[in-house]
């Protein structure tokens, strides 16, 4: 391979790269594995992501009153 293939697959990959991290959704964390209090719990991260329940409308007859 020439340096003009090398260079031009490191920019490729590069571009690569720099897309997927502005179409990712910015939730990236480069700390290293987690313990204790600042880690997230996926179970807790989930239950956090359903929607709250709606309430019931009210019966048709208490509406009138």
């Amino acid at each position: 391979m020439s340096n003009r293939t090398i260079i031009i697959i490191v920019l490729i990959l590069i571009g690569l790269t720099g897309w997927l991290m502005i179409k990712g959704d910015g939730n990236i964390d480069m700390g290293g594995e987690k313990h204790g209090a600042e880690a997230i719990h996926v179970e807790e991260a989930k239950k956090e992501a359903q929607p709250a329940a709606v309430p019931a409308a009210p019966p048709a007859a208490e509406a009138k009153k």
